[in-house]
């Protein structure tokens, strides 16, 4: 079952707290974003509001051109914002250094993206690894075990030792995943992740997305299509740079 509601026009907008009465994780309050160019201006996001709770699946469906990428690089401070704030916990990425964020970054989002974005020079075990020797998240002597570990639960422990060009498009999107998970993050968002993967690898990519809120992360996933988006538990339609609908679903 499904219901939609978006705040009226101009109304006021506040995250509160949720049914479960959990506060907001993550806040986007009247985001803005124009590019600058030779030829002039162009708002790409205009006045975008959005709140994610711990422990949702929510969905942000689009079509290409809509804002949905740039709304993901406001989120990950890969971009800034031209006005309005992102709070995600009790952070203000934003207001940091781009140092300071990176390392923040490390520690509290898992970023999977549409083309894996894997080192080709490195094996899937030393990918994994990467981001617990950027973040010092662990202890150098138990890294490598919950790299293993990470790869397992995504089905490729037995491809630890090799290169990402020996697996498929599908086991190497379940890498990226097992990467994002390394220093194990409360927050996972994922940019068009099933984008380059037959039917059946998108189905376990979600899967292992399912898993991932049952054991109480948030996970933010971008996508183009809508039949993806049924499987969460809200869906943001954007258009032009603004959210145009909200779908919840319940049970």
């Amino acid at each position: 079952m499904a219901d939609r509601n978006l705040p009226a026009a101009g109304a006021e907008r506040s995250c509160g707290r949720n049914q479960k009465n959990l506060a907001a994780m993550i806040e986007m309050v009247n985001i803005f974003k124009v590019f600058k160019s030779p030829a002039g201006e162009f708002t790409v996001l205009k006045g975008i509001h959005a709140c994610l709770y711990p422990g949702e699946f929510v969905s942000v469906v689009g079509r290409s051109g809509s804002g949905k990428s740039t709304l993901v690089n406001m989120l990950t401070g890969i971009d800034h914002p031209t006005s309005g704030s992102v709070r995600i916990m009790d952070t203000y990425p934003h207001a940091m250094s781009e140092s300071r964020m990176a390392v923040w970054r490390g520690h509290n989002l898992g970023i999977v993206f549409q083309f894996f974005q894997l080192l080709p020079m490195l094996s899937l075990l030393e990918n994994t690894l990467l981001p617990m020797d950027f973040c010092n998240r662990y202890p150098p002597a138990e890294r490598e075990e919950r790299a293993m570990q990470l790869l397992r639960l995504v089905g490729l422990e037995q491809h630890a030792h090799d290169l990402p060009t020996a697996i498929s498009g599908g086991q190497q999107q379940s890498v990226a995943i097992a990467r994002a998970l390394a220093n194990d993050p409360p927050i996972i968002v994922a940019d068009e992740p099933t984008g380059n993967l037959d039917s059946r690898a998108a189905e376990n990519v979600l899967g292992i997305f399912d898993s991932l809120v049952e054991a109480g992360k948030t996970v933010l996933m971008v996508t183009h299509d809508r039949s993806l988006a049924e499987r969460t538990h809200r869906t943001l339609v954007i258009s032009d740079g603004e959210f145009v609908d909200e779908i919840r679903r319940q049970g």
